[in-house]
């Protein structure tokens, strides 16, 4: 049976990258796959998952109205599909997850998410709350924070560094954006 996985991390975990092995993985045992990754994520080339050690793929981007199930069914009708990898799942709409689900439950492809569990406010992505509430199998990837605890927040700062603590809570950046902090470090920040 396809099972639905849900890797999460702070930022700077290396979900892409592990993604993009996983891809690795399955090409490189002549199976095919189909790769997503979110449309509102510009920081690199539009329709290629780019990790910070320098791997890419190309992929399909998905927005809110993006019909995953619809893509799938119609790519794995013309090449069979081993496996589906969704970047950047934090992103996904409820209903987008009930698409991955079906992906697994109807047509027998197992997929793997790999994302964000919370924004810098310490809140749940509504791709996330409902990935962790329906996945089969939930895997965290562990970063690091400054202090050497494992780093499970996100901080936002400003072009000098200083913590934001207000803002809408998509906003894209990477190091330049947002650290990855151990919960009391991240509490420590915001209360400065």
């Amino acid at each position: 049976m396809a099972k639905l996985y849900f890797y999460y991390a702070s930022m700077n975990a290396g979900k892409s990258t592990n993604l993009l092995q996983a891809d690795f993985n399955y090409r490189e045992r002549g199976m095919a796959t189909m790769l997503f990754t979110a449309a509102v994520d510009d920081r690199f080339r539009p329709g290629t998952i780019t990790s910070r050690i320098g791997l890419e793929a190309p992929a399909t981007p998905f927005d809110a109205q993006t019909d995953l199930a619809a893509c799938v069914a119609s790519q794995h009708a013309a090449d069979p599909l081993a496996c589906v990898l969704v970047d950047e799942a934090q992103f996904l709409t409820g209903i987008q997850v009930a698409q991955l689900a079906r992906i697994c439950d109807s047509m027998g492809i197992p997929v793997l998410a790999y994302g964000l569990r919370t924004d810098f406010q310490g809140r749940l992505f509504e791709g996330a709350a409902r990935l962790l509430a329906i996945a089969d199998s939930l895997v965290e990837i562990k970063s690091v924070c400054v202090c050497g605890r494992k780093a499970t927040m996100n901080l936002r700062v400003d072009a000098e560094g200083n913590p934001i603590a207000e803002g809408k809570q998509t906003e894209i950046g990477g190091n330049d954006r947002y650290l990855a902090l151990c919960r009391r470090h991240f509490t420590e920040a915001l209360a400065s």
